[in-house]
């Protein structure tokens, strides 16, 4: 059977096998055609969730802090296996709604890429930087967007579809939303016009474009709620018995059972829908957890430590590639780790501080660490690890 004829098969196989809400591969659309894929035999968003994986930024997640940076426990949930586990949810709950299992898969793998090195407090950092070199607020969703779409391939990109880009951007796991409906009427203009908007106003809220990109806002939630709670408790920062009875009698204390009965109450509230949610009683229980971890968790002071050092050598860091880019010192590792060999596309269009923005978000934990030994002492720095 020629190649071409077994992705019809496949396609045909999904029109009957799939929701009638789902988002059938054939659908899937690219900026630029490539023959490759359309007399191949693989489906479009399957050449997603490979383009991602192969990508240079995905292997980065292997060293990328989640929540706990700077502490020596190998227990501890870094950002390469909360993708996973986001995949492995979403998919999960995919499968039981009969939704399209590569799309989500490959939202799921893309939807950190753009997280800086040490998380949200590396995104904060970064973010008052970019303001005040006038080039917007710095926000991980939507660097995703500008690693997948402009730097990834020397600055050519991945050439993703609008549906797996849109949903990357969308995500938005740090809302509470109680349901989820698509909002289907979208185009790369629309998502551009999106993409800008998001960048400008960090508050603006979007909802993705597909039943497997709202699968995947939910699901990055549950991944990370009970999973940082068990890391919590494993670096005594809190107790199992702090959490809100509320919230424990309705969803449960524990990982397991926190997942097992999000995914469950998804799954009873979504199935034959048009849209994905909870259950009220379960929104509400998630919603007052949420509020736990950010006042017990996320800002606590005991996980704050070494928040000043991290702090200042982000803007060491960006001051100092800055002054090379500006001197074009070509010994720099700006030049020789980063633009070397890069398409003239990119270069023209992206100034300096831009430039910067994309090596500096891009880089491992260590890495960073390692770039910071060559402008601060080394002893402050084996002091902070």
């Amino acid at each position: 059977m020629p190649l071409d004829k077994i992705k019809k098969s496949l396609d045909r196989r999904e029109s009957i096998r799939l929701s009638k809400i789902a988002t059938l591969s054939e659908s899937g659309v690219r900026r630029l055609n490539e023959s490759f894929i359309d007399n191949g035999y693989r489906q479009n968003f399957s050449v997603d969730v490979d383009r991602i994986l192969h990508s240079l930024a995905y292997t980065r997640y292997i060293d990328k802090t989640q929540v706990f940076y700077l502490i020596e426990n190998d227990h501890i949930t870094h950002r390469m296996l909360h993708v996973q586990l986001v995949s492995k949810i979403s998919r999960t709950i995919g499968r039981y709604l009969r939704l399209n299992e590569d799309l989500i898969e490959a939202i799921a793998l893309g939807h950190d890429i753009g997280h800086t090195p040490f998380g949200h407090d590396g995104e904060k950092f970064l973010s008052k930087i970019c303001k005040s070199h006038n080039i917007g607020q710095f926000l991980h969703s939507v660097q995703s967007i500008q690693f997948l779409d402009k730097v990834e391939r020397k600055g050519r990109g991945l050439n993703l579809c609008l549906q797996t880009l849109d949903g990357i951007l969308c995500h938005d796991g740090e809302i509470h939303n109680r349901l989820l409906k698509p909002c289907a009427d979208n185009s790369f203009k629309v998502f551009r016009k999106k993409l800008d908007e998001k960048k400008n106003n960090p508050a603006a809220h979007f909802v993705p474009m597909t039943m497997e990109g709202c699968v995947v806002r939910m699901a990055d939630t549950i991944s990370y709620i009970g999973r940082d709670i068990e890391d919590a408790i494993r670096l005594s920062v809190i107790k199992r018995s702090d959490l809100p009875r509320e919230s424990v009698e309705v969803i449960g204390n524990t990982n397991g059972t926190i997942v097992h009965n999000l995914v469950t109450d998804i799954l009873l509230n979504s199935f034959r829908k048009n849209h994905i949610a909870f259950s009220e009683k379960v929104s509400n229980a998630l919603k007052r957890l949420k509020k736990f971890n950010m006042q017990y968790i996320y800002l606590n002071p005991a996980i704050k430590k070494k928040y000043n050092f991290i702090k200042e050598n982000f803007t060491i860091l960006f001051e100092k590639y800055l002054e090379d880019l500006e001197t074009k010192k070509t010994s720099s590792v700006i030049f020789t780790g980063f633009l070397k060999d890069i398409s003239e596309d990119y270069i023209n269009n992206h100034n300096n501080p831009e430039i910067v923005r994309d090596f500096i978000s891009g880089m491992t934990d260590k890495y960073f660490l390692r770039q910071s030994s060559n402008y601060v002492s080394k002893s402050h720095i084996q002091k902070s690890c």
